[in-house]
């Protein structure tokens, strides 16, 4: 096993502790889509698994919807964990897969820095209408780029609400990266994302109980224009 301290393992190796550990070796998966190619039979069982990224990390894995094996970096839904963090928050990542949480940047980059990655955006209102958007290309940067998203190839029902956000730096309440001439966007749209000046999706924004208006709060422009949505998962998975 080789120093890993820069994360130069190969596709076969996970680095744990500093070592590059064989995949074989034990149980130990890169996300839920590795989960599903290792064993087929969790195809349908969503619910938490355990993967390690950067570190050990337990995730929602959708091992259903279009085939599965998706793993959920962003999940909202009851309002329960606040999404109004630091920077290092994000960084690191927070809530609890069972309920609501971010799973943290530096895991981002790392499951997407390979750019072999697609993401999925599903969303639903407070009526109860449910809209999705794919994009075939999705990677972040490391921080020291701000991790600086790149995305592109969308399709589905939401609108393309997250190509405005491409070649942003992420900023937080702290950390103001937007492209902004005056003011953070982070702090005006009381949220932490991709903002440019400022956005067209902000789904990290401030939870609502209801269907209000405003830009502060998790919407998707061009679904439901400014209107507060009541769930919001993101989730990525190896290209097939």
């Amino acid at each position: 096993m080789g120093n890993c301290l820069n994360f130069l393992c190969t596709e076969d190796e996970i680095c744990i502790a500093g070592k590059c550990v064989p995949l074989l070796e034990e149980k130990i998966y890169k996300d839920c889509s590795d989960i599903m190619q290792r064993d087929p039979s969790k195809k349908g069982q969503d619910g938490v698994y355990v993967i390690y990224a950067d570190t050990r990390r337990e995730v929602y894995c959708d091992m259903t919807t279009d085939g599965g094996g998706w793993t959920v970096i962003q999940k909202r839904h009851d309002g329960d964990v606040d999404f109004y963090r630091t920077w290092i928050e994000y960084r690191h990542g927070f809530g609890n897969a069972t309920n609501d949480y971010w799973i943290g940047n530096d895991a981002i980059h790392i499951l997407t820095k390979n750019k072999n990655q697609e993401l999925r955006v599903d969303l639903q209102s407070y009526n109860g209408e449910q809209a999705y958007a794919v994009y075939t290309t999705f990677y972040i940067g490391d921080e020291d780029s701000k991790y600086t998203l790149t995305v592109s190839g969308y399709s589905g029902t939401a609108g393309d609400s997250l190509a405005y956000h491409n070649g942003a730096r992420f900023s937080t309440k702290d950390q103001d990266n937007d492209n902004k001439s005056s003011n953070s966007c982070a702090l005006m749209r009381h949220g932490a994302w991709w903002y440019r000046n400022c956005l067209r999706s902000n789904l990290n924004g401030e939870y609502a109980q209801s269907a209000v208006f405003g830009w502060k709060y998790p919407v998707w422009e061009y679904w439901k224009y400014n209107e507060a949505l009541k769930q919001t998962v993101m989730m990525i998975r190896q290209k097939i």
